[in-house]
């Protein structure tokens, strides 16, 4: 019987396992990129990502709890992660007034400048999807936020802030409109990560 195995190169593929395939490349080059940056500074991936996290959304997302989520990986992982950051003074632990087991997680000014440093990581993906045409741009992304929404719905991916999946998002046949915004949304306005996301 033929192996099926999508990662064989041996065997015809369709359309669809290619694109897994294509997608696990560049998977590969999001870590590289961000393994040499972390290397260059003495952090590790997720430290980095965890103190750019912090730096973009509401308090109420960093936590512990919330951060595991967000990057899938266990509590006892971010715990250690954070407490690197704070014994190197990027971070301080601003602790409930009401639970002092409680705390989110804030930014100090090292913290910040890690931020600015490691902001340009991703800039050559970035360089090569600039390289693309505008209608190449737009139908990438509308593949791309409805691929996210997709997973999210089967729950393999946990967390997303995607307007897809937001109380204030509607769709009116073809067009997509925000309540919060009261505005029509054209495909460059949806939101992978919206600061205003109420989970429907």
């Amino acid at each position: 019987m033929e192996d099926q195995n999508i990662f064989n190169p041996n065997t015809s593929q369709d359309v669809s396992s290619k694109i897994v395939t294509g997608l696990e490349r560049i998977s590969e080059v999001f870590k590289l990129l961000l393994w040499k940056k972390a290397k260059h500074i003495g952090l590790s991936p997720i430290q980095i990502q965890i103190l750019t996290f912090v730096a973009f959304h509401k308090s109420e997302l960093c936590n512990v709890s919330h951060l595991a989520k967000e990057f899938n990986i266990t509590k006892p992982t971010i715990s250690d992660a954070i407490k690197v950051l704070d014994k190197k003074e990027m971070i301080f632990k601003d602790y409930s007034p009401t639970d002092q087991r409680s705390y989110t997680i804030q930014l100090t000014a090292s913290g910040k400048e890690i931020v600015a440093e490691t902001s340009d990581f991703a800039s050559p993906l970035k360089a090569q999807i600039d390289s693309l045409d505008a209608a190449q741009l737009d139908d990438f992304f509308n593949t791309l936020s409805s691929l996210i929404y997709k997973l999210n719905q089967s729950e393999i991916l946990t967390v997303q802030r995607t307007c897809y999946a937001c109380k204030f998002y509607q769709k009116n046949g073809d067009t997509s409109y925000c309540n919060l915004l009261q505005a029509t949304l054209k495909n460059e306005d949806i939101r992978l990560d919206c600061p205003e996301f109420v989970e429907k």
